[in-house]
């Protein structure tokens, strides 16, 4: 995974030299041979440009908060930080921004009737008017890969165009209709004037049914690198991460994943499910 996220980096960064990739979880791969004790792996960090972690503080079961922290406080000195909290209430939801903001880390907690990331909060944590240029720079930033609330993709560009987010994490897709470059550069706007960054979403450790590269008679093993279901997604299916075949649906390929988000004007690309290979048993 290690090699596929350095890969799909150098690629990207190809096309466009200030594009960021932000993978979410698996802190591991951040330290030499999987261990904190081990030191920083060196080329894994000079590819990436921030982490992404869930539930950090608050979570729906144990998240190991201690453990992560560890590795966390060695990174956040040269690599932004974006949390997304699962909390309960309103009351967590604060307590969460609290906790972060004190670790240095940017915030976003989404409450139980936003689990799935479809909702665009009103209230901003460390709302701003400041032109945000790199991801450092971050304040705040909006979860939204989950359209569902929204009739239309004009709807979701109106409803974003009116916010604050220094930061915009979205898919590159509504439906299998994906936002144009036009589009997204009115997205770099924040409705006070000042600048921001808009990053796409990309699952790299699982196939997804809805997406414009899935064939009607694929199923569990058939491509080969199809593994097993992922459990509570009906929709999404572990892969073998380490396939070429998969690896060029995701990059390499002008007609490749990373490739449709670098044409469509994005800043950068949040890889999720990297810790995939927790999952999954190598043969």
């Amino acid at each position: 995974m290690r090699s596929f996220v350095i890969d799909i980096s150098k690629f990207a960064k190809k096309l466009n030299p200030k594009f960021s990739i932000i993978p979410q979880n698996g802190l591991e791969l951040c330290f030499n041979e999987l261990e904190v004790s081990n030191g920083m792996h060196k080329e894994y960090l000079s590819s990436i440009d921030g982490i992404g972690i869930e539930s950090l503080f608050y979570s729906n079961e144990d998240s190991n908060t201690e453990e992560k922290l560890t590795a966390l406080n060695l990174l956040k000195e040269t690599k932004k930080i974006l949390v997304s909290d699962y909390t309960k209430s309103k009351k967590t939801a604060e307590l969460s921004i609290r906790k972060n903001q004190k670790k240095g880390f940017t915030s976003f907690p989404r409450e139980k009737e936003n689990y799935d990331y479809s909702i665009v909060p009103d209230n901003i944590n460390n709302e701003n008017d400041t032109n945000i240029n790199f991801l450092s720079q971050t304040c705040n930033f909006l979860y939204l890969i989950n359209y569902s609330n929204f009739e239309s993709k004009e709807a979701v560009l109106n409803k974003l165009k009116n916010t604050n987010y220094d930061l915009l994490l979205i898919d590159l897709f509504f439906d299998k209709t994906s936002f144009t470059k036009q589009e997204i550069e009115s997205l770099k706007i924040k409705k006070n004037g000042g600048k921001r960054l808009v990053i796409s979403y990309i699952n790299i450790g699982a196939a997804e049914k809805f997406r414009y590269y899935w064939k009607p008679k694929w199923r569990i093993g058939f491509p080969s690198w199809l593994k097993k279901n992922y459990e509570g997604y009906e929709d999404e299916f572990w892969v073998k991460f380490w396939k070429k075949s998969w690896q060029k649906i995701i990059f390499e390929d002008k007609d490749s994943y990373v490739q449709k988000i670098v044409e469509a004007g994005f800043d950068g690309a949040y890889l999720d499910n990297v810790e995939c290979y927790y999952f999954l048993e190598f043969d």
